[in-house]
């Protein structure tokens, strides 16, 4: 019940962590599209604003070296001096300021238009006013620019002398105004006449898909429009929302890191967990038989008349001394493995033959190997070594061990010279080692999982201590891929 609760708990996380970064990629998602959105529309504006600007500037430069003609809007005004009229009629741009002011006080007869009375009247040297009366309701309008002056005239507007645009001259102006905007796009322009298009010109070929900005002038005549076509602008959006994009990457990569790195450990702990109750079910498991068989020949002495008996008696001893130190070697792997990653365990190198080390101990080792056929072969008759005998000897006797308990009916131990290296080998007939199991069996407590079984006897600290005591001889031991073996391989470098 207790497992299930917490196999449900650990469910929860896991779904709560998944949820967690599902939203973090969501809203970061979001906000980058947004941002890339509102980057887009201020593109569009700052392009609207450049050939606005670039309209403006065009004209005004125009108009310091064309004439300027003043006429009415509507068809039904009237002059009543035309001589006087005429006379206004052309006017050099440059000379507007310096010689308006003269022509006007020259000519200061009412004119008549859409039925208002217009008066113009010399106030001072800088500036002119204009007074208009429009049924007798006066209106006073005053500026410093002569073109303003006469376009907030709603009789009169300033009408430029030719029909045509100078588009390399406008282009000029565009590119200032872009560059000043650090915006760098292929693009074309349009003239065009009641949607008729009239000129056209191009910085470059653009692709099917564009976007198109019409100028906001109030200088072109109705049914008149200007436009600018431009590439997608996908790229040089994205360019801008670099930076934004970048740290939205870098936080949610940092988010997403730590929650699979917590993931991560509460996975380590729950498989730390599922391995410290299997070790102690096998540590209860196996000490409870030697401790089971003592108890039952203590008994048959004490209560049986065995004492009696010396034969039984020494039977009875016999078996519970095997016991006890089955025991206490089940006990002092304990400790050493509670030793092997710490700087306590120190190694007493002596030189050795390790032909003859590796066939002693599996000579030792035939004696168990019961109905299993255990050989030796090396390609060299003495190969000298320094090791820690006892250690080194427990490290090749769990590998053989390994091979008798869990591998199959023929196990070979070879040693061979290389170079400058040792190499061991323990290798068995059986079912190869899953390839998902390959990189845990050296883990502390690891155990192949075989179901809820108790078949074959261990603690699972085999393996770790034989890669402990080889990497303490700066060795390595390795699981060698093999369809048809289970090989273990120690390396040691001479």
């Amino acid at each position: 019940m207790i497992l299930k609760m917490k196999q449900k708990h650990s469910s929860w996380i896991l779904y709560g962590i998944i949820a967690t970064i599902a939203i973090t990629i969501a809203v970061q998602v979001y906000w980058n599209y947004k941002n890339y959105i509102v980057n887009k529309q201020q593109f569009i504006n700052h392009v609207q604003i450049s050939l606005d600007n670039a309209v403006e500037a065009y004209y005004a430069d125009f108009a310091k070296r064309e004439k300027m003609m003043f006429i009415s809007m509507d068809a039904t005004s009237s002059v009543k001096d035309t001589n006087a009229f005429q006379k206004l009629r052309s006017v050099n741009f440059d000379s507007i300021l310096t010689t308006l002011e003269e022509r006007i006080a020259k000519h200061t007869q009412t004119y008549i238009i859409d039925s208002g009375v217009t008066n113009y009247t010399k106030i001072d040297s800088g500036n002119v006013t204009i007074d208009f009366q429009k049924n007798n309701a006066p209106w006073r309008v005053k500026r410093q620019d002569s073109i303003r002056l006469f376009n907030q005239i709603s009789s009169l507007y300033i009408s430029i002398s030719e029909d045509s645009l100078n588009f390399e001259k406008l282009q000029t102006f565009l590119d200032t105004e872009l560059d000043r905007k650090q915006i760098e796009i292929p693009y074309s322009l349009q003239f065009s006449v009641n949607d008729s298009i009239i000129e056209e010109m191009s910085t470059a070929t653009l692709p099917a898909k564009t976007l198109k900005t019409f100028s906001k002038s109030a200088y072109y005549k109705p049914g008149e429009k200007l436009a600018i076509e431009y590439a997608n602008i996908t790229m040089p959006v994205l360019k801008k929302s670099l930076f934004g994009i970048l740290i939205s990457t870098l936080l949610s990569l940092a988010i997403i890191s730590s929650l699979l790195y917590l993931l991560r450990v509460i996975q380590r702990q729950k498989q730390l967990a599922e391995i410290k109750n299997d070790l102690i079910s096998n540590i209860t498991h196996e000490f409870k038989t030697p401790i089971t068989t003592i108890s039952t020949a203590l008994e048959a002495i004490q209560h049986f008349g065995a004492i009696k008996d010396p034969e039984k008696t020494q039977k009875y001893l016999s078996i519970s001394d095997k016991q006890l130190k089955k025991l206490h070697l089940m006990v002092e792997k304990l400790l050493e493995t509670a030793t092997l990653d710490s700087e306590k365990l120190l190694l007493k190198k002596e030189s050795v033959d390790m032909i003859d080390f590796i066939q002693k101990i599996t000579d030792k080792q035939r004696t168990l190997s019961g109905e299993k056929t255990l050989s030796f072969r090396s390609n060299v008759s003495e190969l000298p070594a320094e090791i820690d005998t006892f250690h080194f000897e427990n490290a090749v006797t769990n590998l053989i061990d390994n091979a008798l308990k869990y591998g199959g009916d023929t196990i070979e131990v070879n040693i061979t010279k290389v170079l400058e290296t040792i190499e061991i080998t323990v290798s068995d007939n059986g079912n190869p080692i899953d390839k998902s199991q390959r990189d845990k069996i050296f883990d502390k407590f690891y155990r192949i999982p075989k179901g809820n079984t108790h078949d074959v006897k261990g603690f699972g600290i085999g393996l770790y201590y034989t890669k402990k005591i080889v990497e303490k001889h700066q060795g390595t031991i390795q699981l060698v891929p093999n369809t048809n073996h289970t090989i273990f391989k120690i390396t040691l470098f001479s």
